[in-house]
């Protein structure tokens, strides 16, 4: 069934030397998606990805695969391959063979072993290198082999630990559209580990963000960008304006010292909140004309935009992209529609 849960870890505890690593982790990953599991270093992502491969054990909870328990099943037994970092390809072997290893190891037919081994070639853009010493190839082309040779055992989930983060910036751009591209040909569920925010919106079908070994919120590339849950969401996806606000009323948000309409509600009476705004949904405009005054402090020019700070009356600095460039000393106004402005609850200073 195309959206059925393929694996699900249910109150996952990990803890390394006392410390909480993993804290009550449930989640459901359905078959033949990319899931991408993101967030910044010791959040718990890696050590999430390992107890679904099986390296790690839980302290408590329990992981199912299709619905059956395997807590006590070895990596080698379970329906999952893995492709790391450091691709950890034979020295000693040539690209077919390193690619051929695990049909080897079953003992599978010489030649279903070549049709196999040319079929995964294709698939990684890599025939005509068969014969190459591994030792010759490049960073990108170790990793395709790397690939390769996960998938020709076929399996359910293929985990990839950070696999583009030995690689340049133009090579890593490529080879996340190859990834993706080979996840779809596949149809094989894809779960993916990075840190780097623009690569799972770019890959994914749906993003896990986690901090501190606790997932904060799960869903599509567009429903975390544009609806984030939380300040941390909001500032970890992405470039966010996070200032302090008061809910007034549904509706109603008082910030930069004055009262704007918003479209969130549910909230107490004048709850402190956070509010976030994108830079690109800020609109620059004569003074006169803004709901904020500023004056441009800096500008920075990025490619696509420029990258502008104005600093408001009440000395918040304001980050603002857009395609026009504003002279630096410059009074300017700033305004932002309603569907623009994201409420959310303040978090606890210990939090930030």
């Amino acid at each position: 069934m195309e959206n059925s849960t393929i694996i699900s870890l249910k109150d996952i505890v990990v803890e390394f030397d006392g410390e909480s690593v993993l804290r009550h982790i449930n989640l459901d990953i359905r078959n033949h998606e990319f899931v991408t599991l993101l967030g910044p270093s010791g959040c718990g992502k890696t050590t999430t990805l390992r107890i679904i491969g099986g390296f790690v054990n839980p302290k408590s909870g329990d992981v199912f695969f299709d619905g059956k328990r395997i807590n006590d099943l070895p990596p080698y037994k379970r329906e999952v391959n893995t492709v790391f970092q450091k691709y950890a390809l034979f020295p000693n072997l040539n690209v077919y063979e390193n690619i051929a290893f695990g049909l080897r190891l079953k003992k599978v037919p010489d030649e279903e072993i070549r049709e196999r081994v040319f079929e995964m070639l294709d698939l990684v853009n890599m025939r005509g290198y068969e014969r190459r010493d591994v030792n010759l190839l490049s960073g990108g082309q170790q990793q395709r082999v790397a690939i390769a040779r996960a998938l020709i055992n076929k399996p359910q989930v293929l985990l990839l630990d950070e696999p583009l983060g030995a690689l340049d910036l133009k090579l890593r751009k490529e080879m996340q559209i190859e990834l993706k591209k080979i996840q779809r040909e596949t149809k094989i569920t894809f779960i993916y580990v990075t840190h780097d925010q623009e690569e799972a919106l770019t890959m994914s079908d749906t993003v896990i963000v986690m901090r501190d070994g606790e997932i904060q919120q799960i869903g599509t590339p567009i429903d975390i960008y544009n609806e984030p849950i939380n300040a941390f969401v909001a500032d970890f996806i992405g470039e966010s304006n996070i200032i302090d606000g008061i809910m007034k009323k549904d509706y109603l948000v008082n910030f930069a010292g004055r009262d704007f309409d918003c479209v969130d509600f549910g909230f107490a009476e004048n709850e402190n909140v956070d509010v976030v705004i994108r830079p690109e949904d800020i609109k620059i405009s004569e003074p006169e004309k803004g709901q904020i005054h500023g004056k441009v402090e800096s500008i920075i020019f990025k490619g696509v935009h420029y990258e502008i700070v104005v600093i408001d009356t009440n000395g918040f600095n304001w980050k603002i992209h857009s395609t026009l460039y504003e002279e630096p000393g410059r009074e300017v106004g700033l305004s932002v529609i309603p569907d623009d402005i994201h409420i959310m609850h303040k978090m606890a200073e210990e939090e930030k």
